[in-house]
């Protein structure tokens, strides 16, 4: 479980990181930047794990690869935003997020399910007056 110090600092990371994927560093991504979905920081506030969400790019491996190659980059634009918050930029981890892909893949896999619909029998109308269980040996019935 993360302290409230890693959450705000996860939050300040999450932040930062969009502004600088979309503003000051736009060159290093053609189309759309990544998202960022999740920052999860260690404990020691050293190191970032970053998720990137890259629902809208054809080949979220080459992305990731890209912002894995411009690692040193990307740090050094967060460390001239955040310089004056924090004492030490962490290093940066990215990931991809595949948790929506995952999602649609249950869904896709839920809706092929052949479930047959439960049958209607007569039989097992409940009665208009059910009888109350019997729980000691006198009562009446």
């Amino acid at each position: 479980m993360e302290s409230k110090r890693q959450q705000k600092f996860a939050s300040l990371l999450q932040q930062e990181l969009a502004t600088v994927f979309q503003r000051d560093l736009p060159h290093l991504f053609p189309g759309l930047p990544p998202g960022i979905s999740t920052v999860r920081v260690a404990p020691d506030l050293g190191v970032a794990r970053i998720y990137l969400s890259l629902l809208l790019s054809n080949n979220g491996e080459a992305m990731l690869r890209e912002v894995r190659d411009h690692g040193k980059e990307i740090r050094l634009a967060l460390a001239k935003r955040i310089r004056q918050q924090v004492r030490v930029v962490p290093e940066l981890v990215f990931f991809l997020d595949d948790s929506a892909s995952y999602a649609a893949h249950m869904d896709q896999v839920l809706n092929d399910l052949n479930i047959p619909p439960a049958p209607a029998d007569e039989d097992e109308k409940k009665p208009d007056n059910p009888k109350r269980p019997k729980l000691f040996a006198d009562d009446e019935e």
